[in-house]
């Protein structure tokens, strides 16, 4: 591609907002579902584990499954879905109709996501491939910064439509970007499913995967708790809590650019330090969690630190997939979606078991677990190339 207008860049980006912003910004309207529909809080939260199922469920095998297919036809169908389920989000009456397309846009969630990160690399000239992916990513930071709390304020201070509608909107600006500024894209040479699902049979990459769910079970079985963390141990009401959470979304878009550039000097050396990095945080605010001010500083930290999971970790498993770039970053999402799933239960049980203030332990123990694989997985690349290199000189 000779040209390519850079606002199509910052569709892709919104585009994963406005996914993020669907996904996650339910969890800040619970109570206002649960009396919309009559419903209890328990029914109520099937909204959001449903969608994290199926996005871990589905995702690599619906994304073999387009592989063939124009790109720029599955974004646009994604995308568009995602308009009509926010539609129907703020019309419905039907609560088991609100459940049907959560499980729907869901299905679609792991295809933008993959397709998107591969399109922008491909727009751009080699060398700013990084960069462009990067701007692509701040749009799940960007839509943890503002479009969680913005759904959230929209339903308490207006309704719970135009928190929804707002989510369409988001989508259908998406949409019209795309649908004008991105060129077809139809795949010249389809790559077999038996080429694809080969790069399972890497044993280094299941390593980069075990890596990946450790970290979001770190970054998550902590921060699903951040408001109960905050409350009972630090004791901040609930202006300050939800303060907190802004200043943590907000500097989570500069740790999204900050990682980005460490990773473009040094990959390897990124991944390393980032689980040492998450260690010590936690350490930090389990030692200081009771002060005040201290915390709000490390919040601050914090943030930074947690929004570096998100590149980090793609950037790690994506190392191992480049035979089929699309197919790794439906891996990418799905088992950072196991990992979430797996954090926030284990968080949840270590809170009914050893109290809230032990909650940090459980994130240090899935940090120190990423950090034991990535060694395994450095050592045995380590002991491969000397082999390779012993049989070079025989």
């Amino acid at each position: 591609m000779n040209k390519v207008n850079p606002l199509l860049i910052i569709m892709l980006a919104l585009g994963v907002f406005g996914i993020i912003t669907t996904e996650m910004g339910i969890v800040g309207i619970l109570p206002q579902i649960t009396d919309h529909f009559h419903i209890s809080a328990t029914q109520a939260g099937w909204l959001v584990s449903i969608f994290a199922f199926v996005v871990a469920l589905s995702g690599p095998f619906v994304t073999l499954i387009a592989s063939g297919m124009n790109r720029k036809a599955i974004l646009l169908t994604a995308v568009f879905l995602f308009v009509i389920s926010n539609l129907v989000y703020a019309f419905t009456t039907k609560f088991e109709m609100m459940v049907a397309f959560r499980i729907l846009p869901a299905i679609f969630h792991p295809i933008f996501f993959s397709i998107a990160l591969v399109t922008a690399a491909q727009l751009v000239p080699p060398e700013k491939s990084g960069k462009a992916v990067t701007k692509v990513f701040a749009g799940i930071t960007v839509g943890f910064a503002f479009g969680v709390p913005l759904t959230s304020y929209l339903a308490d201070r207006i309704s719970l439509e135009a928190a929804f509608l707002f989510g369409a909107v988001v989508n259908a600006i998406a949409f019209v970007g795309i649908l004008i500024w991105l060129p077809s894209m139809p795949m010249k040479q389809k790559m077999t499913y038996g080429k694809q699902l080969s790069i399972l049979r890497k044993p280094h990459l299941w390593l980069n995967i075990a890596t990946i769910t450790c970290v979001f079970a770190a970054m998550f079985s902590v921060y699903s708790y951040f408001a109960e963390y905050l409350g009972q141990v630090t004791q901040m009401n609930g202006s300050w809590i939800s303060l907190m959470l802004m200043v943590f979304g907000m500097v989570m878009i500069l740790g999204n650019f900050l990682f980005g550039g460490c990773l473009h000097r040094s990959l390897t050396k990124t991944v390393i330090l980032f689980p040492l990095l998450f260690i010590g945080i936690y350490a930090v605010v389990y030692g200081l969690g009771s002060y005040f001010i201290p915390m709000v500083v490390m919040v601050i930290l914090w943030g930074i630190i947690h929004s570096g999971g998100l590149i980090v970790s793609q950037a790690w498993l994506t190392s191992e997939t480049e035979e089929a770039p699309e197919f790794g970053n439906s891996l990418f999402v799905s088992f950072t979606n196991l990992g979430i799933t797996v954090g926030t239960s284990t968080g949840g049980w270590v809170i009914a078991h050893l109290g809230i203030h032990q909650l940090i332990w459980s994130g240090i123990g899935f940090a120190f677990l990423a950090f034991l694989t990535i060694i395994v997985k450095l050592r045995g690349e380590s002991r491969s190339a000397k082999v390779n290199g012993l049989e070079g000189e025989l």
